[in-house]
């Protein structure tokens, strides 16, 4: 059976798989955001075209909601986010953008894959099989694997890896014991930013802790991603403890605890971040994407399709303080369950 597995090619993981939505580098970071309320998808892929061979084109990264909420709340910009809607999306890809994205081929073995994975990619790009010649500088015939969906087939696959499923997280090296990403619950949620951004990159969460180092819970990029642009105010204004129950409600934060908010940014003086909750369910500066009185309508009307719902405790229906945690010596497909099982 393992070596039946090891013949798997990534195709078998592009069953189903749309082709990607992209965006050329001079779109702005609205035209981004009205990109992921239209798809439902957690990213959008940013490309750019040779100034001599126009219709040769790469891949120069990708965004999420995450980059553009820390993008809004940024020193320059929280004062004034609309503003900062209207800026090209360059201004969010890092030099590093271009590397996180790897194109391979749909026929390579998913092993070779996996090794771009753990050498540090977030996505893969993959050519979607046609029956016309494939041009592999056209963004549209791409579809993308993200390490979820390497995790997802290989828990479908469990059997392969009995042997490692007895070991212990501490042995299999998962527990980092260093560098840990963390913030107290009384601190103001935007001291957080460089650490929920650094979280992004490095694919892990930022803790949220008491003043004894207690853990109650965290702020996951990956629940920030199935989020819209409105918790920008949350993250503004509330404590780091209050931002991350309220990412828990994710688009359906209670009346009262949306007019507490309201109330906390005008006292600030953040009139604009109110307005941007006010406008959150409206078509946001599309200024280059082109559609019809009607066609504006229906996404007027059509409620952006989350990724995610909230944090793993939340989705367990568990109160923030009480985290999911286990112990350095806990085995890690047990553990390791408990948290897949509420995808």
């Amino acid at each position: 059976m393992a070596v039946s597995f090891l013949s798997h090619e990534l195709s078998d993981l592009c069953i189903g798989k749309p082709a990607l939505k992209s965006l050329p580098i001079s779109a702005t970071i609205g035209e981004a955001l009205f990109a992921l309320r239209q798809s439902g998808e957690a990213y959008v892929s940013v490309w750019t075209s040779d100034s001599l061979k126009p219709e040769t084109k790469s891949c120069a990264g990708k965004l999420c909601m995450v980059d553009i909420l820390c993008y809004l709340c940024a020193k320059d910009n929280i004062s004034s986010p609309a503003a900062a809607l209207k800026n090209p999306v360059s201004v969010l890809l890092s030099k590093e953008a271009a590397a996180l994205v790897r194109c391979v081929d749909s026929h390579s073995r998913v092993i070779d894959a996996l090794d771009l994975i753990l050498e540090g990619a977030h996505i893969l790009l993959v050519p979607i099989r046609s029956r016309k010649k494939l041009q592999l500088h056209h963004s549209g015939i791409f579809c993308w694997l993200t390490p979820e969906d390497f995790a997802r087939f290989f828990f479908n696959s469990i059997s392969v890896f009995s042997p490692i499923a007895a070991c212990s997280v501490t042995q299999l090296g998962l527990v980092r014991s260093t560098d840990i990403l963390a913030v107290h619950h009384h601190d103001p949620a935007l001291s957080a930013l460089p650490l929920i951004h650094r979280a992004l990159a490095e694919q892990t969460s930022v803790a949220v802790v008491t003043e004894d180092r207690k853990l109650i819970g965290e702020i996951s990029p990956s629940t920030l991603t199935g989020c819209d642009e409105s918790v920008a105010a949350a993250l503004a204004v509330l404590s780091a403890g209050d931002f991350m129950a309220y990412i828990d409600w994710c688009t359906s934060p209670p009346d009262a605890a949306v007019r507490a908010l309201k109330s906390l940014l005008k006292k600030k003086g953040m009139h604009e971040m109110v307005e941007l909750m006010d406008v959150v369910s409206q078509p946001v500066f599309s200024s280059s994407t082109s559609s019809s009185s009607d066609e504006e309508g229906e996404i007027r009307k059509r409620p952006r399709r989350l990724r995610r719902l909230g944090s793993y405790s939340s989705r367990m229906g568990r109160r923030s303080e009480e985290a999911i945690v286990c112990h350095p010596e806990a085995r890690w497909w047990p553990s390791w369950f408990r948290l897949w099982r509420t995808e």
